[in-house]
């Protein structure tokens, strides 16, 4: 998220471990006025979130935004369902990869671009265990390798 006229909100690092991300896609989502005050505190949970598509349309669910302290009586329940913003031929190539491959979708990141609150999406498939490990052990072995690497230039 580098480009220019981008300022990212919250990221979803738990989705990294859990999970293979096969592919990533970029959604509008619908929002309230004090949720997007809300968003732009930083105020935002993707940490459980998850996506799922029912007649056409595509929703997420378990994003946590915290009520905005001065929205009062306009405040939203921060735990409501928000309806996603996408192509319909995305929506259904989503919704077949899905029911014939066994992938799920989940929120990676949420970010303004332009004024605009967009989510990225990744298409996703369970990591086991083992690849967990397998995963930590090899970002822990580059780790002392850039250490072992940075000692020896000096």
């Amino acid at each position: 998220m580098d480009k220019k006229g981008t300022k990212t909100i919250a990221v979803n690092k738990k989705a990294r471990h859990d999970y293979f991300v096969e592919d990533a896609f970029e959604a509008g989502i619908e929002l309230y006025g004090t949720e997007v005050k809300s968003l732009r505190q930083g105020q935002v949970n993707l940490k459980d979130a998850w996506c799922d598509i029912e007649n056409g349309e595509l929703f997420i669910k378990q994003m946590h935004i915290s009520p905005y302290e001065k929205g009062n009586i306009f405040n939203r329940d921060p735990l409501r369902v928000r309806r996603l913003l996408m192509h319909r031929r995305e929506i259904l190539s989503l919704f077949g990869k899905m029911k014939q491959q066994g992938y799920t979708l989940i929120p990676l990141s949420l970010y303004f671009r332009n004024s605009k609150v967009k989510l990225e999406l990744g298409l996703c498939k369970g990591k086991k265990l083992y690849d967990k490990r397998s995963d930590m052990a090899e970002r822990d072995a580059k780790r002392d390798i850039d250490r072992a690497m940075k000692q020896k230039n000096f």
